[in-house]
């Protein structure tokens, strides 16, 4: 199955080098998780980042990272699921920057009069201004699906750290959206 895996050339999985030095047991382990994992992750990624494209890429692009380092990992579910976090991160600043440089490009343009400020909230920067120990338990959470045990499971931290962080979030989320805090 890791020989089916599509990959773009030029990668590190398509010279073969990530998998080259697999045993058998690693190759049967890491197609077990590539075969349970990577339909959740890519929808996951595709809730984040709003592109079929981009989240099979970012998503292909975790697992070939994740096969490079794959000897030395105790939980590779969960290195994978913070390596897709960054990853989206990185599509994320690279589209604002796209949008940076947009808006410098249109700024002499004449602007709609009517502005309605509830409207321009950008749901993906909010959520990226949380720190990260929240960042990462709300993404897996409300996006990826986890439940709190599998949570605090994958980011090795106790379920009640996880609500804490959780319920931080969404009233930091509720307040920089201008709703009440209840």
């Amino acid at each position: 199955m890791l020989g089916s895996l599509t990959v773009r050339p030029g990668t590190a999985a398509s010279e073969g080098t990530a998998v080259r030095g697999f045993a058998k047991t690693d190759e049967a382990a890491a197609e077990a998780l590539f075969t349970s994992t990577y339909p959740r992750l890519a929808g996951w990624i595709r809730r984040l980042v709003d592109d079929d494209e981009t989240a099979h890429e970012i998503a292909s692009e975790a697992f070939t990272r994740l096969l490079a380092r794959w000897s030395g990992l105790d939980n590779p579910q969960s290195y994978l699921y913070m390596i897709a976090t960054n990853l989206i991160r990185d599509h994320w600043r690279r589209t604002e920057r796209e949008r940076r440089a947009i808006r410098t490009v249109t700024a002499t343009t004449q602007r709609d009069p009517v502005s309605l400020p509830a409207q321009d909230v950008d749901v993906r920067d909010l959520i990226q201004e949380l720190p990260q120990r929240m960042r990462n338990a709300f993404l897996l959470h409300y996006y990826a699906g986890f439940g709190v045990r599998e949570v605090a499971t994958l980011l090795g931290r106790p379920e009640g750290t996880i609500k804490a962080d959780l319920f931080q979030a969404r009233t930091r989320l509720k307040v920089s959206m201008g709703e009440s805090g209840e």
